[in-house]
């Protein structure tokens, strides 16, 4: 990556980011966010810059720098997503660490965090805004819709298909060929056995639905 990053969100993402970029040597121009408590704050030699919509720092973003979109809500991250296609006309960059294993027929979008660790075996997809924590497994010919967030440590066996928005918790294990629905939620440390619906909550060994 040649120019410069522009991080979205100062939290635990960011954070991440910020270790993953610096690990690659790419620059970080400075974070954008949206907490009052966060104006100007430094973190090491970086500073948070303003908030996500002020036009003077997102006009530089496709010309002089380059957007990684770091906001832990999917609903957030997703409207920025949508607010940089449409005023900058540009997809955020990956933020891939350099100790993350990823196959060479391995399929990634933009926008993704994948983070130390993290296992993606052949043939497995990942489209767009996705967050793959330290540790995770993502099988062969496991999908991953948008905006998808795994947990550290979570296994997502072979043949497993995850739609838009779902968040896996730590330590999960999805069965093979087990199908998740959108914006669904699987419990820390949970074993799912069966099909999961959209925007059902399950947890528990084997998970059930709460």
């Amino acid at each position: 990556m040649e120019n410069p990053v522009l991080i979205f969100g100062l939290n635990h993402l960011g954070l991440l980011a910020l270790d993953i970029f610096n690990q690659n040597n790419v620059i970080v121009y400075g974070f954008l966010d949206d907490d009052e408590r966060n104006a100007q704050k430094e973190i090491g030699e970086i500073n948070v810059l303003g908030t996500t919509d002020d036009d003077g720092f997102l006009q530089l973003v496709g010309q002089k720098c380059e957007a990684f979109i770091a906001v832990e809500n999917a609903t957030e991250r997703k409207n920025l997503a949508e607010m940089l296609k449409d005023r900058r006309h540009i997809m955020p960059v990956n933020a891939v660490h350099n100790k993350a294993i990823i196959s060479e027929d391995a399929a990634i979008g933009h926008g993704n965090l994948i983070a130390a660790g993290a296992i993606l075996n052949p043939f497995s997809k990942i489209e767009n805004y996705c967050v793959v924590l330290s540790g995770a497994v993502i099988d062969t010919n496991a999908k991953l819709a948008d905006h998808v967030q795994i947990g550290a440590g979570a296994i997502i066996n072979a043949d497993v298909e995850i739609a838009e928005g779902a968040f896996i918790g730590a330590g999960a294990v999805i069965v093979s060929g087990i199908k998740i629905g959108k914006k669904a939620r699987i419990g820390a440390g949970s074993v799912v056995i069966e099909d999961v619906p959209a925007n059902a909550t399950v947890f528990g060994n084997p998970a059930k639905k709460i």
